[in-house]
């Protein structure tokens, strides 16, 4: 044993080694795909970690410390009615607007309360899925029956994979049941009103400081006013906040105005919403740890630190490795990754199941935002991609990344997540050609 350790170790220092040793600096596309993981390195860490993950971790902690088991076990447990188990998990992106990578913590928060297999994988899928904005941008954007067609294959999809995964790890669905049976019920230490107003006041502050802009040359409409009082409105759930803090939490009122001071001043001195939410985080931490009243509310953000430690690793490193393969799109630049633009293009092309095969597994290991991915298709329609291909992407390309599945290995496991990786590229793959053969 002592020695497969040691070989292991061995292995993986000659293989660093070699990478080095023959690295091709010289090569004009090795530097630029380096470039490209560097952009799409600081556009993520600029536009996404603060902004979206940093309260996704929050609205995680609140699920493992302040929503009871007992609730879990109801709504997502192994026990649970799959009808509403399913229903509940595969309509959740209509609420939550997040990308493959902020649905993580709270995936991750529900699969430790005791969610069982299915139910969870469904909601993991369906949360950035049938995101309900990406949806409308798809249907205004890329044709109305391509948003129709969106909207049931994330659906079905949701629903579809986490029956799959439920059946194919079934003894140990049944094991988790059976332990369920005999967890007593708790008694609810708040009513669930109030838990729910702080959940969904965070949530309602994760989507409105993420709202996407629109499309370019739209100047009216309610997508358009509420992108232009984004801001606004996220400061008014902010002080929905204040008051969850104060009457729901009971941490000390001269602590939380005094913290909200801090973090309107912030935004007042600054130009960037950046510091604001910075600063309101540190606010919202120390304020937290420091409370001596309900051990609860030190432990929401030791929780929200735990998500934090366990994914964001796992994240850097996937963002790292998908923008040196594929490149990045933003910022309105497009740089190219160590894979020519011109293969994706050439390869999509047509209905055939290679070429939906191969926009599938493209999808999964791309990284899209929230919303970018619709901008990305049209361009890439326009370069020739077929539209059985252009749905297989936008079926398998939102819920995973290769970001999305390091994390979820450190989760559930290596097997089962090749298990949902391979379901989601084999479903998409049939959807797009039956869409290619309909249209």
């Amino acid at each position: 044993m002592e020695l497969k350790k040691e070989l292991k170790t061995l292995f993986w220092i000659v293989v660093v080694f070699l990478a080095v040793f023959y690295m091709p600096l010289e090569s004009e596309r090795f530097q630029n795909a380096i470039a490209a993981s560097l952009d799409l390195s600081r556009w993520y860490a600029q536009e996404h970690v603060i902004l979206c993950l940093l309260p996704a971790f929050f609205i995680a902690g609140v699920i493992s410390v302040f929503v009871s088991q007992g609730a879990i076990l109801k709504y997502f447990g192994a026990n649970a009615k799959k009808w509403l188990a399913y229903t509940v998990a595969s309509v959740s992106g209509t609420i939550l607007a997040v990308c493959s990578c902020t649905i993580l913590p709270l995936f991750s928060s529900i699969h430790k309360r005791g969610a069982g297999l299915g139910p969870a994988v469904a909601f993991l899928y369906s949360g950035p899925a049938i995101n309900v904005l990406a949806i409308i941008l798809t249907a205004h954007i890329l044709g109305f029956e391509m948003g129709v067609a969106r909207i049931i294959g994330a659906v079905v999809f949701a629903i579809v994979i986490g029956l799959v995964m439920s059946f194919i790890y079934r003894k140990e669905e049944k094991t988790k049941k059976e332990e369920q049976m005999n967890i007593p019920e708790v008694a609810e230490k708040r009513p669930m009103w109030q838990t729910s107003f702080h959940f969904f006041t965070l949530v309602l502050i994760l989507v409105f400081a993420n709202w996407g802009e629109p499309q370019e040359g739209v100047t009216d409409g309610a997508w358009h006013w509420i992108w232009l009082n984004k801001w606004n409105i996220t400061a008014l759930f902010s002080l929905m906040l204040i008051y969850s803090l104060i009457y729901i939490l009971k941490i000390k009122w001269q602590w939380v105005i005094a913290g909200g001071v801090v973090t309107a001043t912030s935004a007042l001195l600054t130009n960037s919403p950046l510091v604001p939410m910075i600063v309101g985080v540190a606010v919202l931490s120390v304020i937290t740890l420091m409370d001596k009243q309900d051990n609860e509310n030190r432990e929401w953000t030791l929780a929200t630190w735990d998500f934090a430690k366990q994914i964001m690793p796992m994240l850097a490193i996937g963002v790292v490795i998908a923008g040196f393969l594929l490149g990045s799109t933003y910022d309105g630049v497009s740089m190219p990754g160590i894979i020519p633009d011109h293969w994706v293009s050439s390869l999509v092309g047509g209905n055939s199941l290679w070429a939906n095969l191969f926009a599938s597994v493209l999808g999964a290991f791309m990284y899209f935002a929230t919303l970018t991915e619709v901008p990305i298709l049209q361009g890439l329609m326009a370069s020739g991609m077929g539209k059985g291909p252009a749905l297989a992407l936008l079926l398998a390309g939102p819920s995973l990344s290769l970001p999305n599945m390091l994390v979820i290995r450190s989760v559930m496991g290596t097997q089962k997540t090749l298990v949902f990786v391979l379901l989601v590229v084999i479903m998409a793959t049939v959807s797009g050609l039956i869409y290619g053969t309909l249209y």
